[in-house]
């Protein structure tokens, strides 16, 4: 690496550091002072109110990270070319010989490397630490019910709600499954006074555990319901592992889809998104199959940003700073409102998946490559 491109791969760093850390700073004071009742309450049963604050801010960094690297690396790269214009080194590298695109090339590297930690970050970090990243100021250990979303098994045709979750345990509180005319033996629903989701086993498939079944009455005398000569309701009564008062329905309905609801696809990786829309059991809107898509060209839409700004910083340096990179930020909030629009009218099936992540590139990446002629001058 070059005494050049280490210059100026320190300033990009430095200034990305500092834009993460004011940002994220700024919204930790707002968010930590409208909610610092919970935290006290909170505190007093950790016992140190910095240790909470601390575990939780440190998670919620790791998604505001997932949110603001792509536009933080587009406004780090402006903040150093506006450095050595005003500084007159960029006068000086030009006057040496050196081409403008020789002089960007370490700033697009580092760019491009924001963009790739940050999909590491999405597919690898964040799935592990979703049930932290969920919880809210009211609930900062993590042990509160959350509001359950019901969901419809599409392989048995079974209906699957309740009170609350408690994410943690994987359990429903209350849980009612209504049962389709093909599985009603029973009567039409199953009520139990909690419910585990069970990873399968050598003794059961994946599914969930009912405990303290109150709807139908006399569980444990009750026959296991087939459909197709499949196991999906079993009891007591044939399956020896299960004790008294107890059910089992199978189902590969992810808890995640139950407890997060829609907010589940933000903090699930590609590969779970993927496993849950080949999964019979689950009936994914598209917005899902837009998030999938626009996951995967998420690089090259970081790429186009950086590329629609940078060539504004060097067109306009004799104009005043502010006023050039508030072009450069006009810029990127027209970009990021197309992208956002074409996502959503994917996720209302007005447009194809695929073309609903494509089409902001396939609009914005030439208007990129017309204005990159300052470049090459």
């Amino acid at each position: 690496m070059k005494l050049l491109d280490r210059y100026l791969l320190r300033q990009f760093v430095q200034i990305f550091v500092i834009c993460f850390l004011s940002l994220m700073g700024l919204y930790l004071v707002i968010d930590l002072f409208g909610h610092l009742d919970s935290f006290s309450a909170e505190a007093e049963r950790e016992g140190s109110l910095l240790k909470v604050i601390v575990e939780f801010y440190g998670y919620q960094s790791i998604g505001f990270f997932d949110r603001t690297s792509g536009i933080l690396a587009m406004i780090s790269a402006m903040f150093t070319v506006t450095w050595l214009q005003r500084h007159q080194e960029m006068t000086a590298m030009l006057a040496a010989g050196i081409s403008k695109f020789r002089i960007i090339r370490p700033l697009i590297v580092a760019a491009v490397f924001v963009s790739l930690l940050g999909v590491a970050s999405r597919e690898l970090v964040i799935p592990r630490v979703r049930d932290q990243l969920t919880r809210s100021t009211k609930d900062l250990g993590g042990t509160e019910a959350r509001d359950l979303e019901a969901r419809f098994d599409g392989q048995t045709d079974i209906s699957i709600g309740g009170e609350k979750t408690v994410a943690h345990e994987r359990r429903i509180i209350k849980p009612m499954f209504f049962l389709p005319p093909t599985l009603d033996d029973y009567g039409k629903k199953l009520v139990a006074k909690e419910a585990y989701f069970l990873d399968a086993t050598e003794f059961h498939p994946a599914g969930y555990l009912l405990v303290g079944v109150t709807t139908p009455t006399r569980i444990d005398q009750r026959k296991t319901l087939r459909l197709n000569g499949q196991a999906v309701v079993s009891t007591s009564r044939e399956a020896k592992w299960l004790e008294p008062g107890q059910a089992f329905v199978v189902s590969q309905m992810s808890f995640q889809l139950l407890a997060n609801g829609s907010a589940w696809r933000n903090y699930a990786s590609t590969g779970e998104l993927i496993a849950e829309l080949n999964s019979p059991s689950t009936e994914l809107g598209a917005d899902v199959r837009v998030a999938v898509h626009t996951r995967l060209v998420q690089p090259v839409i970081d790429t186009t940003l950086l590329m629609l700004g940078l060539p504004l910083m060097f067109s306009r340096r004799q104009r005043n700073i502010f006023l050039s990179i508030g072009i450069c930020l006009a810029v990127a909030i027209a970009f990021t409102l197309a992208t956002v629009a074409c996502q959503s009218l994917g996720g209302l099936n007005l447009l194809r998946p695929t073309l609903a992540a494509w089409l902001p590139i396939m609009v914005f990446l030439p208007i990129a490559v017309g204005m990159s002629h300052t470049l090459r001058t």
